[in-house]
């Protein structure tokens, strides 16, 4: 990837927040690779990455502690034990120990649930085993202090028991020879001490004839000499000897260990390269939480659509002083790739370039930032940065100079994969033959199709980019009335630098203003004028568009209340309507009864004149039917499913049917009946049972075979009418009503029985016990039918 200048990484800052993650590693190998890191162009490497740090951080802030600790490496041991002979010190053997348990450690911490939840995480892990022999054996030669344990061989075991009885054997001689001796006045007050690695007794020199034994050494002055008595030289050499044996025996312990561990050196490689590259994640994640930092949608082309976004480091200080920092939202894509701010001075605009520059370089490294996790960001091959003094004392050259030399490398190197960020631009030079080459320089760099961001005063270069296709103008906003910047971004119109009106706060003579704007020609005068002007307007139109926005809200709540109220007044006619057609069916019902037994009784009693009696019997029948039907009209008028939106049904419409979720398509309508194709079934239905589905955005292809239990919830209805009918045939057809509802996987089930005296309303409560799968049964409100309607759930 190329960066200019060679100072990119200081201009931006981002040196800083290199700082800020080797501060957060755990180990040194890990802050070594941020010293060195260097921003990506390869987008699966840049995502993976990303999503590594966006999988720590959410094991972070669910407090499921991510089983990582402070580390030590040992790269120079696993250079060396690959050489046959090579014997590992106590001190790295300890440190490869203590790698293997921080690895086992983060091993089980993968379980499979994690896993699912860490998968990216869990990839640099995955393939690796953890060979819990090598820790096994390295704990029991050594224990957790470093010190060779007593039972790390059977001859240390024994050469060290050797040991022990020699020093409590010379331990005696010692004592009885010093009580003899102090007794004699043979002795200084600190009767032993240690020379060349033997005991020995300290002797003013007066006596060193009297006591036989070896002469070890001599105190500075000469008057004490160090005598090793006769009586414990042979001990001291024995023990001595055993010394030398328990160091071989050590010797040969470490010796059998390292040759143990030798064909291990590539695993214990990998261990340690997993641990490092867990630390820099782990660094990034830390870091991420203290920034808000997220992870962008991204994008493979060049793009810059942030949403949200603030500037790292100035995120961080406002956060430590209690300050708040002005998020901004910037989109540059194909028709507007370049944005011109323009503003106050220390108003914003240095640091909304920056900010720019630094969250897309942090991307590119792999970071998250703090944008919006719904901003979309892309990848840039080149990014070119001109920001601040740029004098030259090896090349003797200007600031001015510097940064055209800057602009030759731009105009030269720049192409459509390119940021480019510019501040001050024209500036350093006389103010119309800078502002000219400007306008040249930005003419160049918009017709090789950069994106950036450039910040400037200049008139000449506000209005280039207003009639220029390609660049587009922006303005960090201003308060005129209190002459404070909001640090706020406003995209599509220029912004006044407010110089009078700063000047004039500060305290400047009228006389030097008056004088100051005469010089500047009215019509720069005037069209900064007219930009304030535009601001403060805009400002207002805010306010009002604020005050609009609340009154239509209002507005809406209250037509949605009305319509409510509308329909709930509909909805009570209806039911009244109803109630008196169920009353009307109950009358008539009985009535028929009453002819029935009627009927039944002349039979018996063999009277042939039926005649009339069932002429009446007939005509009650077809009245009920008639009175039925009207029943059934107005209930389905009543409790119909509103449709979804207002469309309509007709051929090639997608459909659902009112139960079920069985989706198809209408091939034919006829007589308010559609023949509708669902997988590879064909069925007829009533428009009036059908809802019109509006085309998805992407179609998703479905089985073309459904199961037949699916087809049968397509035009299984959930609600059945038993009004007026005799307790038997209305047991029969709740019983197949039920049954099929089973079939079905319906959910919600209404039985129409009607008030009237009650008898069928109790033949549905009777029946329905005999299902076992019935959830809860139920009245609904009286508004929707009461106690004459029961609601099933299944």
């Amino acid at each position: 990837m190329l960066l200019l200048p060679k100072e990119l990484y200081e201009k931006l800052e981002f040196d800083k927040v290199l700082q800020l993650l080797e501060k957060e590693c755990l180990g040194a190998p890990a802050g070594t690779y941020f010293e060195f890191l260097e921003p990506s162009t390869e987008l699966s490497l840049i995502e993976k990455q990303l999503k590594e740090v966006k999988e720590l951080k959410l094991s972070l802030e669910k407090n499921d502690k991510f089983p990582l600790v402070a580390y030590e490496t040992f790269e120079e041991e696993l250079k060396m034990l690959p050489l046959a002979g090579w014997v590992l010190t106590v001190d790295s053997l300890q440190r490869i120990n203590r790698t293997l348990l921080i690895f086992r450690e983060l091993y089980k911490f993968f379980t499979q649930v994690r896993r699912e939840i860490y998968p990216t995480l869990y990839f640099t892990i995955r393939d690796t085993v953890y060979d819990e022999s090598l820790a096994k054996e390295i704990t029991r030669v050594i224990d957790p202090e470093g010190v060779i344990r007593p039972d790390a061989s059977s001859e240390l075991m024994k050469i060290r028991r050797s040991i022990q009885s020699k020093q409590r054997e010379l331990e005696s001689v010692y004592k009885r020879i010093i009580s003899e001796y102090r007794q004699k006045g043979w002795l200084t007050d600190n009767a032993e001490t240690l020379r060349n690695g033997r005991r020995v007794l300290a002797v003013p020199s007066e006596h060193k004839r009297s006591i036989r034994g070896i002469i070890h050494d001599e105190s500075t002055t000469g008057k004490t000499t160090y005598i090793e008595p006769e009586a414990a030289i042979e001990v001291n050499n024995d023990l001595f000897d055993l010394e030398q044996e328990e160091k071989q025996e050590i010797y040969r312990i470490m010796r059998a260990l390292s040759d143990f561990l030798r064909p291990y050196v590539g695993l214990l490689e990998t261990y340690s390269d997993i641990i490092i590259a867990y630390d820099i994640i782990h660094a990034k994640a830390r870091l991420a939480m203290r920034m808000k930092a997220f992870m962008p949608q991204l994008s493979n082309a060049p793009t810059l659509g942030i949403k949200k976004g603030r500037h790292p480091l100035l995120y961080l200080k406002n956060k430590l002083a209690g300050r708040e920092t002005v998020p901004f939202n910037l989109d540059l894509f194909r028709d507007n790739r370049i944005l011109l701010v323009s503003g106050p001075n220390a108003g914003g605009k240095s640091i909304l370039m920056k900010s720019v520059g630094l969250i897309q370089i942090m991307l590119q490294c792999g970071l998250l930032v703090p944008v919006s996790e719904l901003s979309d960001m892309g990848i840039f091959e080149k990014i070119f940065v001109n920001i601040g003094d740029s004098q030259s004392f090896e090349d003797d050259l200007s600031t001015y100079s510097s940064h055209l030399q800057n602009m030759k490398a731009f105009t030269e190197q720049a192409d459509e994969q390119s940021l480019i960020l510019i501040d001050e631009f024209g500036s350093g030079t006389d103010p119309k033959m800078g502002g000219a080459i400007a306008e040249g320089i930005m003419r160049k760099l918009n017709e090789k199709k950069v994106y950036g961001v450039v910040t400037t005063h200049y008139g000449n270069l506000k209005m280039f980019a207003y009639r220029t296709e390609g660049i587009i103008n922006g303005c960090m906003n201003f308060d005129k009335d209190n002459l404070k910047p909001t640090y706020q971004l406003t995209i599509g119109r220029p912004g006044s630098s407010y110089a009078f009106e700063i000047a004039q706060n500060v305290g400047l003579s009228k006389e030097v203003l008056q004088y100051a704007r005469k010089r500047i020609g009215e019509n720069e005068h005037s069209v900064d004028e007219l930009l304030v002007d535009l601001q403060r307007e805009k400002q207002e139109y805010d306010v009002k568009l604020k005050e609009i926005t609340e009154k239509q809200d209002m507005l809406d709540k209250l037509i949605k209340q009305y319509d409510e109220n509308i329909k709930d007044v509909e909805q009570r006619r209806k039911l009244q309507k109803l109630d008196a057609k169920e009353f009307e069916l109950q009358k008539a019902a009985n009535a028929r009864q009453e002819v029935q037994n009627l009927l039944k009784e002349l039979k018996q009693e063999k009277n042939i004149q039926t005649q009339d009696v069932a002429s009446a019997l007939k005509e009650i029948k077809i009245k009920q039917q008639e009175l039925a039907e009207e029943a059934s009209k107005i209930s389905e008028d009543l409790y119909a499913v509103p449709s979804a939106g207002s469309l309509e049904i007709q051929i090639g419409s997608r459909v659902k049917m009112r139960a079920g979720s069985a989706e198809g398509r209408v091939e034919a309508v006829k007589d308010k009946t559609a023949t509708v194709i669902i997988g590879a079934m064909r069925v007829k239905v009533k428009t009036k049972d059908l809802v019109a589905l509006e085309e998805p955005v992407q179609q998703t292809k479905s089985s073309a075979i459904k199961s037949d239990i699916i087809q049968c919830s397509a035009i299984f209805d959930p609600k059945t009418d038993v009004r007026g009918m005799m307790a038997m045939e209305a047991e029969k057809i709740i019983e197949d009503f039920m049954d099929n509802a089973v079939v079905s996987s319906a959910n919600i089930l209404r039985i129409v029985h009607g008030k009237g005296n009650g008898v069928l309303r109790k033949v549905v409560k009777q029946k329905l016990k005999e299902y076992k799968s019935i959830k809860k049964v139920y009245h609904p409100e009286q508004n929707d039918g009461g106690d004459g309607v029961t609601v099933v759930e299944l």
